[in-house]
């Protein structure tokens, strides 16, 4: 199907732009959020355990693309601060299980709720027309994410 994008724009062109974009788009987010003291790497964690459910330390490694002992320093810091909490594995008494703690997760929805907040206001600034393609892009794009 060949619409009238695909057909106008070069498609590494919209692929550079696109990429562009998004990765502003994200580091302006990104400045919404409050400053917990926690670097992007543990945030990025504890939003894996949040929105995942409890996992052993290497397969927290495994999904966010760090080594075991990076890992390692990241749930120490985590934990400090009581964020998350160290369970005994159920089948292998040689693991555990990291767990988000309930102040672990009010950080991870209060971020979400600034970071809502300060894009609803800038939603409330467009046209009908503007949100409507905006809509449409987040079907579009939750596709492209999916794959």
């Amino acid at each position: 199907m060949t619409t009238a994008a695909s057909s106008t724009v070069p498609t590494a062109e919209l692929a550079a732009g696109l990429r562009d974009t998004i990765m502003r788009f994200t580091r302006r987010l990104r400045r919404e959020r409050p400053d917990h003291g926690l670097s992007l790497t543990q945030l990025s964690a504890l939003a894996s355990l949040h929105n995942l459910g409890p996992m052993t330390p290497r397969e927290l490694a495994d999904c966010e693309r760090v080594r075991p002992p990076s890992m390692t320093k990241i749930l120490g810091a985590l934990e400090l601060v009581g964020l998350i909490r160290r369970d005994p594995h159920p089948s292998d008494g040689r693991q555990l299980v990291i767990t988000v703690t309930e102040d672990g997760s009010e950080l991870i929805l209060q971020n979400r709720r600034l970071r809502e907040a300060w894009l609803a206001v800038q939603l409330d600034g467009l046209t009908d027309a503007e949100r409507a393609t905006l809509s449409g892009a987040v079907v579009i794009l939750s596709r492209l994410a999916s794959t």
